[in-house]
Formats: structure tokens, C-alpha cells, sequence
């Protein structure tokens, strides 16, 4: 997880929240979180890094529509950072 940027982070923790997400699903809620437009230019390509990373699996829910699902890796990869940063972040809520 360490070698991801922020951006990827944000993806995979998304993916990982979404019942059967797709590519426009992450975006909306990325843009949500970010309030301003994220373009497909700088969606996919980071998608694809993380499917590359083993993080993310793809597949096709039609012609037009690809879908992304978190991988027992990413899974690992998400806990192991909650981890980290609850070590750093617990005296926060005391």
C-alpha cells in the first residue's frame, strides 16, 4: 500500500465499500468525497494500476460497463494500513 499514491488509495477503499462497483459508481463517489470532477483520463488508467498491483480484479458486466472487485490481497492491504494508522490515530479519540 505504501507504494500507492493517495488517489489509488481513495480508489481501492472505495471499490472495497461498493456492492458491484463500476468505473462511473467510483467516480461519483470519489467526486463526492473530493467535490470536484474527476476525469476518466485520471480514473481508468489508476483502475488499472491496481488490477496490475493484483489489488483489484476486472471483469465485464456488459459491452459497455466493466466492473471492479477487491482482491483477497487488497483485502490484506486494507487492513494492514488501518492497522498502521490506528497506532498513530488511537490517542486521537481518548
Amino acid at each position: 500500500m505504501y507504494d500507492l499514491t493517495g488517489f489509488q488509495r481513495d480508489l481501492l477503499y472505495v471499490t472495497a465499500g461498493l456492492d458491484e462497483p463500476h468505473g462511473l459508481a467510483i467516480k461519483d463517489q470519489l467526486e463526492d468525497y473530493y467535490e470536484t470532477e474527476i476525469h476518466h483520463g485520471r480514473l481508468y488508467p489508476n483502475l488499472d494500476t491496481l488490477v496490475e498491483k493484483g489489488l483489484l480484479d476486472k471483469g465485464e458486466k456488459d459491452r459497455r460497463t466493466n466492473v471492479y472487485a477487491i482482491t483477497a490481497r487488497g483485502r490484506r492491504e486494507i487492513e494492514a494500513r488501518d492497522d498502521w494508522e490506528q497506532q498513530y490515530t488511537s490517542t486521537l479519540t481518548e
